[in-house]
């Protein structure tokens, strides 16, 4: 029984199989997508073979851009670099490119607004979904959309209505449950909140975030993004949950400053996998 574990490397290497021992030697068996043109082909083979023969798979390539932006030209200039983003994660071997959704926020490409839980974003995502998929025609990589607290897909069930109106196996999901928690009744019910995206999402979960979620008592309700172990994730739920999904999707911790803290996110992760049978 195993996760694939994988994470930021603070290596300074050009060196493309000494990078993926880097991870290895962290007891990582995912990765993050190496910066890479999609020109550079020939870097791009040697990415992929040096990669594939550490057993390192590479998870995402993430392109973190509005493709719902309310400016028409953004907006097309965004999904072009998401298609050359899914291009590029075909071409190496990738298991998926993410985005989000997007927001219809004027000021914050990912901030909060109205409209962003609206059929009217529901319509958009959808359309931008086929477009990105319809033009790069991924034979192996899959699109997939991470969820977010305000802005769909914010729940399980309202990534279920996305992935039945898109129709295209190329379409898939990445849990970042974390994410999710945007309520004190989730926050407290994380382990039930987990087991409805495994139940519901479960194949076609392709990548996962490694987050932890921490709620203060700072009136009206503030909850907070936190180190792995640092806060009320029930890990052991999500650890048993990846486990079982034939598919072995990847759990990437992100969002940390320094070495130290990456250090300290996977020797949780790692402590909890022990303690319930799971190596990684």
């Amino acid at each position: 029984m195993s996760v694939r574990l994988g994470g930021p490397v603070f290596c300074q290497t050009n060196d493309l199989v000494e990078l993926a021992k880097a991870h290895r030697k962290l007891g990582y068996r995912s990765a993050y997508c190496p910066s890479v043109s999609l020109d550079d082909k020939q870097r791009i083979t040697e990415i992929e073979k040096a990669f594939k023969e550490a057993d390192v798979v590479i998870a995402e390539v993430g392109v973190w851009v509005n493709i719902m932006d309310i400016d028409e030209g953004k907006r097309k200039q965004n999904l072009e670099n998401v298609c050359r983003g899914l291009a590029l994660a075909d071409e190496i071997g990738a298991l998926c490119c993410v985005d989000i959704a997007g927001s219809l926020n004027p000021e914050r490409w990912d901030g909060p607004h109205p409209d962003n839980i609206s059929q009217k974003a529901f319509d958009m995502t959808v359309d931008n979904v086929r477009y990105i998929l319809n033009s790069v025609k991924p034979k192996r990589a899959k699109f997939v959309l991470e969820m977010m607290p305000w802005v769909i897909p914010d729940s399980p069930d309202s990534f279920l209505e996305l992935i039945n109106a898109i129709n295209d196996p190329g379409f898939g999901v990445h849990l970042d449950p974390v994410n999710l928690i945007n309520s004190p009744r989730r926050y407290y019910e994380n382990a039930k909140l987990l087991e409805e995206c495994f139940t519901k999402l479960g194949k076609w979960i392709v990548s996962c975030h490694a987050k932890d979620t921490k709620m203060t008592d700072q009136l009206t309700t503030h909850i907070n993004e936190a180190r792995p172990g640092t806060g009320n994730l029930d890990y052991r739920t999500y650890l048993r949950g990846l486990e079982s999904l034939p598919q072995n999707p990847p759990l990437m911790i992100e969002h940390l400053s320094t070495e130290e803290e990456y250090t300290l996110a996977r020797e949780y992760i790692m402590s909890v996998g022990k303690e319930i049978g799971i190596s990684f």
